[in-house]
């Protein structure tokens, strides 16, 4: 089972930037997709989640700017970010958790997550 997470990169304050995780070796289709990032001297931090039935949760800090979707079909998930501020800039992971994450509420919690992409930078200039 693999998550491959891509898209980060520079990008302007005020500016988009949108990444994409491909997951590998099963179907994610019924599992909680979510993306978390880690800013340097920080911890990692829920960012946004995706539940089945196109539930999707996201943080206060993100909210209104990122839009999570995914593609069952496809195995994906991606992150729309727009408005992009200096504070936006950590390394972003893609992560899928059990069905049951979103139904017991801990979706934004690392612990409830069981696989974990490698990381994409997000870099925000102002």
């Amino acid at each position: 089972v693999q998550l491959q997470a891509s898209g980060g990169g520079l990008v302007q304050a005020g500016g988009s930037l949108r990444l994409s995780c491909a997951a590998s070796g099963r179907t994610f289709s019924a599992d909680v997709m979510g993306w978390f990032r880690q800013a340097p001297g920080k911890e990692r931090e829920f960012v946004a989640a995706s539940c089945s039935g196109e539930i999707t949760y996201y943080s206060d800090s993100v909210k209104g700017r990122f839009t999570i979707s995914r593609d069952n079909a496809k195995n994906t998930v991606n992150l729309q970010m727009s408005g992009l501020k200096a504070e936006d800039a950590a390394v972003y992971y893609c992560a899928a958790a059990p069905e049951r994450a979103c139904a017991r509420g801990n979706y934004d919690t690392n612990r409830a997550y069981d696989y974990w992409g490698q990381g994409t930078q997000v870099t925000v200039s102002s």
